[in-house]
C-alpha cells in the first residue's frame, strides 16, 4: 500500500516513530542551514568585544552596539521574512538570508573601523530566516514526527553554540576577527550549497498568509504567554549581557590572555551539564515543574550578582560562571517546550515567530545596554543589571502562575 505525500510523492507507510528517508535528508540540510545562521549569532560572541575595544577611539558603548546589532536587525526582520516565506516561498527567503549573512561577512572580513564592522553585522542580522526554515520543516514532516524534527533543529543550535565557544578564541587567535568573518562567509556558502542540493521544494497554501497574519497579533496578547515571551527576551539579554563582560575581566582583571580563553570555555560548559541533567531530569519529575523553573531563574540572578561580587578571583568566578551555564542550559530547552504546550495548536507557529523575535531583541538590547552600563559603572555593573532582569522575570513568572 502507498500514501502520497504533501510534496506530491508516493511512499509506502512507514512507522509513525521513525523518520523516513526523505525527513531525515530534510532535517539534516535544515538543520545545517539553520546552524550557519546561529554560528553567525554565537561565533563573535567570545571575540568581538575584545576586537571591537581595540579598534581606535572605541567605547564601550561601541562594544555594547557592535554585540547588538546583528540580533536588533534580525528581530526587525524576522517577522517580515517568516511572512514573506508564505507570500514568496520557503526557499526563496532562505536563499536570501543566507545571500545578505554571506554580504556581511564579506564586509566584515575587510573591515578596519567600528563603523564598517556595524554594517556587516546588520547585513548578517538582516538575512533572518529561521522562520522560513523552521517553517519548511513542518511542511516536509508528518504530525507524529514532528516534534523529533524540531529536536534536531534544537540540537544544531546546542552544537552552533558549544562549538563557537572551542572554536572562536583559537581562530581570533590564528586570524584575527577579520579571518573569523572569511570563516563565517565560507559557512553561508555552505548553506547554499545545502539549500540547493539538501532542501526540499516549496509546498505552498494560498490561504496561510492570511491566517499567519490574523494569529501572530492575538497570539501576542495571551495571557497565558506572556511569561515566555519575557522569559525569552530576559534570558538572551542576560547571555549576550554575559558575555560582553566576561571576556573583559578574563584579560583585563584576571590576566588570562585571549588565545586559552576556549579552553575556559569548554571546561565551564562541559561542568556545567552536570547541573543541566540534573534540572532536566527534575522537570520530568515533578507535578509543577513550574515551581523549578522558578528556581533556575532565582538562581540565574544569585549567579550574576556573585559574578560582579566575585570577578576579580579566578576559581570562585569560574565556578559561578558554571552555576550560570548550567540554569542557562536548562533554561534554554525549557522555555520552547513549555511554549509548544502552553500556545494553541492552531496558533503555535505564530507563538513560536514571537518567541523568536523576544529572544533576538533580548540578544540586541542586552549588550547594548550593557555597554552602557559598563561605561559608566564597569563590566562588573552589566552582572548587576543582568540580575535585577532575572529578579524581574522570576516577579512575572510568579505572577502567571498566581493567574492560573
Amino acid at each position: 500500500m502507498s500514501i502520497k505525500t504533501s510534496a506530491g510523492s508516493t511512499v509506502s507507510p512507514p512507522d509513525k516513530i521513525s523518520l523516513t528517508a526523505t525527513e531525515r535528508r530534510t532535517v539534516a540540510a535544515l538543520a545545517g542551514i539553520y546552524a550557519t545562521r546561529m554560528l553567525g549569532l554565537f561565533l563573535p560572541l567570545t571575540v568581538l568585544s575584545l576586537y571591537v575595544s581595540g579598534l581606535p577611539g572605541a567605547t564601550p558603548v561601541q562594544v555594547g552596539w557592535a554585540m547588538g546589532t546583528y540580533a536588533l536587525v534580525q528581530t526587525l526582520f524576522q517577522i517580515p521574512f517568516g511572512r514573506w516565506s508564505d507570500r514568496f516561498g520557503r526557499r526563496p527567503m532562505i536563499a536570501i538570508g543566507l545571500l545578505l549573512f554571506l554580504l556581511g561577512s564579506l564586509v566584515g572580513a575587510f573591515a578596519h573601523t567600528f563603523g564598517w564592522v556595524i554594517v556587516a553585522r546588520a547585513l548578517q542580522g538582516a538575512g533572518s530566516m529561521s522562520a522560513a526554515v523552521t517553517a519548511l520543516l513542518a511542511d516536509h514532516t508528518r504530525d507524529e514526527v514532528r516534534t523529533r524534527a524540531m529536536a534536531f533543529i534544537g540540537i544544531s543550535i546546542g552544537a552552533s553554540f558549544v562549538l563557537s565557544l572551542v572554536v572562536a578564541p583559537v581562530l581570533d587567535t590564528a586570524i584575527g576577527m577579520r579571518g573569523v568573518f572569511g570563516v563565517m562567509a565560507i559557512m553561508a556558502l555552505a548553506g547554499l550549497a545545502l539549500l540547493h542540493w539538501g532542501a526540499p521544494d516549496d509546498v505552498m497554501s494560498g490561504d496561510r498568509k492570511v491566517a499567519i497574519r490574523t494569529s501572530l497579533w492575538r497570539v501576542s496578547c495571551l495571557p497565558n504567554l506572556r511569561g515566555h515571551f519575557v522569559g525569552v527576551f530576559a534570558l538572551h539579554f542576560i547571555l549576550s549581557g554575559t558575555f560582553l563582560s566576561v571576556p573583559q575581566i578574563l584579560v583585563n582583571v584576571l590576566g588570562i590572555p585571549k588565545s586559552v580563553h576556549w579552553q575556559v570555555y569548554l571546561g565551564v560548559f562541559l561542568a556545567s551539564l552536570a547541573g543541566t541533567v540534573v534540572l532536566i531530569r527534575g522537570v520530568e519529575r515533578l507535578r509543577r515543574p513550574g515551581r523549578l523553573t522558578i528556581a533556575a531563574i532565582l538562581i540565574a540572578a544569585l549567579a550574576q550578582a556573585l559574578l560582579a561580587l566575585l570577578s576579580a578571583q579566578l576559581w570562585p568566578m569560574l565556578l559561578v560562571f558554571t552555576l550560570y551555564f548550567a540554569v542557562f542550559n536548562f533554561l534554554e530547552a525549557r522555555l520552547p517546550a513549555a511554549l509548544s504546550k502552553a500556545a494553541p495548536g492552531s496558533d503555535r507557529g505564530a507563538a513560536l515567530g514571537v518567541f523568536g523575535t523576544c529572544q533576538s531583541l533580548g540578544s540586541a538590547c542586552g549588550p547594548v545596554a550593557g555597554g552602557m552600563v559598563a561605561a559608566r559603572f564597569g563590566y562588573a555593573g552589566v552582572f548587576w543589571l543582568s540580575a535585577g532582569v532575572a529578579l524581574i522575570w522570576a516577579t512575572v513568572v510568579m505572577l502567571a502562575s498566581a493567574e492560573t
